[in-house]
């Protein structure tokens, strides 16, 4: 184990508790119902009591449901600040400066303020031994990219869009990632797609390597820095995540277990 793992294995688990308190809300509100306020709610509509539709079987089906999206996306957001932490910690750097952010106008004197996940700046990492490791990176990575050679020497680093997994087909997440690519090449950076699992759509894959992202999946037996988020992890941060996750992975499993166990059961289930 390392002198991290305790900090970085409290950071998933802690996003994944947070499921455990999901309800359904059911189109109303903010905080969600539990069993009973659902049967109020379901047993006063005529036409869906009529069908059986306040059942308590409905509303588990409700709360699995949502409650499944919610783990996907606590992951997801457990992953962005744990890859973040491991690149400060990695190569020595400040919160501020392995964050990135840009603002635009709204009109009307009003601004707006986009970021993506993590940033490597070269110039920000004080150590030359690993400055000159991430820089080797950074030149076969705009080579792999095929940027064109006058632009790389003007290349200051990259920045991140960190998911746990890509399938869903949001365009319009798609779109405003590709404007922050736009955004970071004029910056000096290179963007890149950095996916921890090897789920990911390869029409999406394929839409942002044609927009000049480098893409980083979440796959073991790819060796090349260039496309496995675990190589690039153990070469370049000199961090194995891949080990990481392996010797937590019992921890991690009994976390989703406990959250599955109580999103899967309802009130009176639990009571029993």
């Amino acid at each position: 184990m390392t002198i991290h793992d305790s900090q970085y294995l409290n950071i998933l688990i802690n996003k994944i508790r947070v499921c455990t308190a999901y309800k359904p809300k059911f189109g109303h509100g903010s905080t969600g119902y539990n069993l009973a306020d659902f049967q109020v709610l379901y047993s006063a509509d005529p036409f869906y009591a009529w069908l059986g539709l306040d059942s308590p079987l409905i509303y588990a089906a409700h709360k699995a449901a949502g409650g499944m999206t919610s783990i996907y996306r606590q992951i997801g957001i457990g992953c962005e600040e744990l890859f973040r932490q491991i690149i400060m910690d990695s190569l020595s750097l400040s919160k501020e400066e392995a964050s990135w952010s840009y603002s635009i106008a709204k009109g009307q004197g009003k601004t707006r303020t986009l970021s993506l996940d993590a940033r490597i700046s070269i110039a920000s990492i004080s150590s030359s031994i690993k400055r000159e490791r991430v820089q080797a990176w950074l030149n076969a990575a705009a080579k792999h990219l095929n940027i064109n050679p006058a632009v790389r020497t003007s290349l200051q680093g990259v920045v991140f869009e960190v998911r746990q997994g890509y399938k869903s087909k949001d365009s319009k997440r798609q779109n405003a990632d590709i404007a922050n690519a736009a955004t970071a090449y004029t910056q000096g950076y290179v963007p890149c797609l950095a996916v921890l699992s090897s789920q990911i759509d390869e029409s999406i894959a394929l839409r942002y390597q044609s927009e000049q992202w480098l893409l980083l999946t979440g796959i073991l037996h790819h060796t090349s820095p260039m496309h496995s988020l675990y190589a690039f992890a153990k070469e370049v941060l000199e961090f194995d995540l891949a080990a990481f996750f392996e010797r937590n992975s019992a921890a991690l499993q009994h976390e989703i277990h406990t959250v599955l166990q109580t999103l899967l059961s309802t009130e009176r289930e639990k009571e029993a």
